[in-house]
């Protein structure tokens, strides 16, 4: 083997030792950042399921039971309409009636 070919093992086996050392202090590094933000992340997530979604499934079924509601009553109106007018006229007729009954 030559100098040179064994000075180039040496130092592919010192960048390997080094990369590892690096890898392994990024890595340690790196979870030390992400441990508060998986908490944080986990206790969002935690709101979110406990408080956040029964709140908005509440409302949610609030306004459609109220839209049920109103169209139901909307559907009905006019009919409604349609008798008021009915019983306008038949009361204007007997008003007359009555009227000339009297005269």
């Amino acid at each position: 083997m030559s100098d040179n070919e064994l000075l180039l093992a040496i130092s592919n086996m010192l960048d390997d030792k080094l990369d590892a050392k690096l890898d392994s202090k990024l890595d340690s590094k790196l979870d030390a950042k992400m441990k508060p933000i998986e908490k944080r992340l986990t206790k969002i997530e935690a709101i979110l399921e406990h408080n956040i979604l029964p709140r908005l499934q509440n409302i949610e079924s609030c306004y459609v039971a109220t839209y049920e509601r109103y169209q139901n009553a909307a559907d009905r109106m006019e009919g409604v309409t349609s008798d008021v007018e009915l019983l306008k006229r038949v009361v204007a007729e007997h008003s007359e009636k009555l009227n000339q009954a009297i005269s």
